[in-house]
């Protein structure tokens, strides 16, 4: 990773250490690990409705109360695992959003089966299972939602997903490099186009 405040970032990520981290060393970069598009899904829902800083500081916190991410450990979880996460100060004390990690964990499970993994599923949706590599300015950034996600968050819907609309689906796809929306002089842009 380069280092120095002379880089040219996304404007996004300039408000705290977390962001330009979280920017510099993932955001935009292909995901095709289904435990990392899992991680993804959980924390993406749980940013539903609160700053994804909020969620990037709880981050640890919630590999802790979700097994680190390991869908098969989170479907199994009970009413008895949520009430614990209901009382956990390291994520988000929302029981549906508790509730709807854990159901889609199971769901999650079932596309990995019907698919052979989710990383297929998922990219499945796009052209050739190619990132979008798309041309952003600062006056004219990225959209909340698109056709595509869409398309895929009317699919997830279809098959029981929760706290996973068209926006949070967007966010999903630009997290894991579905999309590329770094701005065009980003410095990070030329190592995810």
């Amino acid at each position: 990773m380069e280092s120095g405040a002379d880089l040219i970032r996304c404007s996004w990520c300039l408000g705290a250490p977390e962001y330009i981290r979280y920017h510099d060393e993932e955001w935009g970069r292909p995901v095709y690990d289904d435990r990392k598009l899992f991680e993804f899904l959980v924390l993406e829902s749980a940013q539903a409705g609160l700053s994804w800083l909020t969620i990037l500081r709880k981050r640890e916190g919630y590999r802790k109360a979700f097994a680190g991410f390991e869908p098969v450990k989170v479907a199994r979880f009970t009413e008895k695992d949520a009430e614990r996460l209901l009382q956990d100060p390291g994520i988000i004390r929302n029981r549906q959003k508790i509730v709807a990690a854990i159901g889609n964990a199971r769901i999650f499970l079932d596309i990995q089966k019907e698919f052979g993994s989710f990383s297929d599923f998922i990219w499945g949706y796009l052209p050739d299972r190619k990132p979008i590599v798309n041309s952003w300015n600062e006056q004219g950034g990225p959209p909340a939602r698109t056709e595509l996600s869409d398309r895929i968050s009317a699919d997830l819907k279809k098959r029981g997903f929760k706290f996973f609309g068209s926006t949070i689906c967007y966010a999903h796809m630009q997290a894991t490099g579905m999309v590329n929306d770094h701005r065009e002089d980003c410095w990070v842009r030329k190592l995810t186009a």
